[in-house]
């Protein structure tokens, strides 16, 4: 039995992340082998802009504030603060995650990935810019990376802040590599210039609906249709026409990880109830990465709205985009909010995603099989 860590972002308070997190633990857990967690020190973003405020305190009141910003029911907004709040000590530990953090550790393989552990050149201040993701320092016989993703830190990016050099040399390091867009085999490409392998994110890879016997039967009182999207990220007017739309349908608006502006009901629960709720729902309205991955493995009809990035804006085209046409789901995707009522119409071959899926499973545990024992 091999020790190995799994170095993600675990400890953000997001369903995905957590998901993803599980699925991947479970994944190396199935080949035989020890996992833990472990944790990189936070560096100062390369972007500076709104990235001044590094004291932890001041950054959570900063959020708490935001949320009363946004145009959402008092309640749900509460309910979104609490569920911000308690989320790492009700799930870090199904994780195995403790408030003490686990720095380089002596590890038999180190595992970077899946989530964003690429995406370097941005704000965000409870990121920043770490070596550590890159395996700078670790104590680990072997380093490898599943899935990993550079989000949309772009190539163009890393040389104008003047990264590029020094996160090639890590990659070169690595023993092997995986990634789970185009965006990011590319940079990897070009940087080491070896071409490194594609697998799906974990929630994909690992089959949940079938193997996790931790989601729970929801019943349900009322039909209904999910909005997965971050708070803030809905306009009025998209809010206003999914409002109009669901009356029409005759549906509820349940909103899960954001408040929104046209919700009936904000949902805190377990990231495992998540997958029971998707799996209610009539449809699915997201523009998120994860939601539309949850809406895939639930098999529900969805739309993925897709959020360019403009300057040093957070975008998601080139994450989603790859992976809807990797599955063969392009046309759900759309810039405007009204075309989601055409898009939830046409039924999807879900027996064909699941052959898709089928295949990329095997690749991934093969690539996992083969890289963690070298």
């Amino acid at each position: 039995m091999r020790k190995v860590g799994i170095m993600s972002m675990q400890r953000i308070a997001n369903y995905g992340s957590f998901l993803q997190a599980y699925a991947l633990k479970q994944l190396i857990e199935e080949l035989g082998h020890k996992v833990e967690f472990v944790d990189y020190h936070v560096g100062a973003p390369v972007i500076a802009e709104n990235a001044n405020s590094k004291n932890k305190f001041v950054r959570k009141l900063e959020k708490g504030l935001e949320t009363f910003q946004y145009q959402a029911p008092l309640t749900h907004k509460l309910s979104f603060i609490r569920y911000k709040q308690s989320f790492a000590k009700k799930y870090m530990p199904l994780l195995g995650i403790t408030d003490e953090m686990n720095y380089n550790p002596s590890l038999d393989c180190l595992v970077i990935g899946s989530d964003e552990v690429f995406n370097c050149i941005q704000k965000n201040s409870n990121v920043g810019y770490s070596t550590e993701l890159f395996g700078k320092d670790n104590h680990a016989d072997r380093l490898i990376a599943y899935a990993a993703s550079f989000g949309n830190t772009t190539l163009e990016k890393l040389e104008k802040y003047q990264k590029a050099n020094e996160v090639g040399s890590l990659l070169k390091k690595f023993d092997a590599i995986s990634v789970r867009d185009a965006n990011s085999g590319n940079i990897v490409e070009q940087l080491t210039g070896k071409e490194p392998v594609y697998n799906l994110d974990p929630v994909l890879t690992y089959d949940y609906m079938n193997c996790c016997d931790r989601i729970p039967q929801i019943k349900a009182t009322e039909k209904y249709l999910i909005l997965y999207a971050y708070a803030g990220r809905i306009s009025n007017d998209e809010a206003e026409w999914i409002a109009e739309y669901a009356k029409k349908k005759n549906l509820k608006v349940y909103t899960i990880g954001g408040i929104q502006k046209c919700a009936d009901r904000f949902i805190d629960c377990s990231p495992f109830e998540v997958l029971a709720y998707f799996r209610n729902a009539e449809e699915v309205i997201t523009d998120t990465f994860h939601g539309s991955i949850f809406s895939v493995i639930t098999h529900r009809p969805f739309t993925t709205l897709i959020r360019k990035s403009v300057g040093n804006s957070y975008g998601n085209e080139e994450k989603l985009s790859d992976l809807l046409k990797r599955l063969g789901l392009a046309n759900r995707m759309t810039t405007k909010i009204e075309d989601a009522e055409n898009i939830n119409e046409k039924a999807i071959d879900y027996a064909k995603v699941d052959e898709r899926l089928k295949a990329h499973r095997e690749v991934a545990k093969e690539y996992l099989r083969k890289n963690l024992e070298g």
